[in-house]
């Protein structure tokens, strides 16, 4: 059984006015850096992985490090669990995009798994990411616990698929920085035991 606890990156001052992160380099904030050490606690207390996968972007690398110090786990860029591409509205503000592109923007909230955002990646294309990188886990870990630090984007795709739902259902899925998640995998078939639980973030403030 490949036992996969996945994870999302502590927070980046771009959580809050929310911007459109996507693969700009942000590091962890203050708060970010305390959510990241609470969650390395917390997956130590429960499992004990043999490996930690990481998006390449600092922000997941330096989340995954704070899990590597007390698992004893060592680190691993996989560049499939990068955030999505966000073409022309990364950086800018969720009014900004809306006031350039308002037939996108409006689209991206109501049919996500539709849009085409303007030279950037469809749900579609982030989706063949997510499978890709759930059949290198069960090639590579047939059985063992592993740990994937993703961002809010990627995480939810992995989830819809494991859940067997569709694209359409993307904003149906909530995913908090340092949240926990596990997938379970056996015969080929995904088994949700938690999702976006974050319990051990309770008294972290900014």
């Amino acid at each position: 059984m490949t036992h996969l606890i996945l994870t999302r990156h502590g927070h980046v001052d771009w959580i809050a006015t929310e911007r459109f992160r996507g693969r700009a380099e942000l590091p962890l904030s203050e708060l970010g850096k305390r959510q990241a050490t609470a969650l390395g606690a917390r997956i130590a207390r429960s499992w004990k992985p043999r490996a930690i996968y990481a998006s390449p972007l600092s922000r997941c690398v330096h989340t995954a490090q704070a899990i590597a110090q007390t698992t004893g786990a060592a680190v691993q860029t996989l560049s499939d669990l990068v955030d999505t591409d966000y073409g022309q509205w990364q950086g800018r503000t969720h009014q900004e995009v809306q006031a350039h592109w308002p037939e996108e923007f409006k689209s991206w909230f109501e049919n996500p798994d539709l849009t085409a955002i303007p030279d950037g990646e469809t749900l579609a294309a982030v989706l063949v990411r997510a499978t890709s990188v759930l059949r290198n886990m069960i090639a590579e870990h047939p059985d063992d616990q592993v740990v994937l630090v993703g961002h809010d984007s990627i995480n939810r795709v992995i989830l819809l698929h494991a859940l067997g739902l569709p694209l359409s259902h993307y904003w149906r899925v909530k995913q908090e920085p340092c949240c926990v998640n596990e997938i379970r995998i056996e015969g080929g078939k995904c088994a949700l035991y938690r999702i976006n639980e974050s319990f051990h973030l309770i008294g972290l403030s900014a």
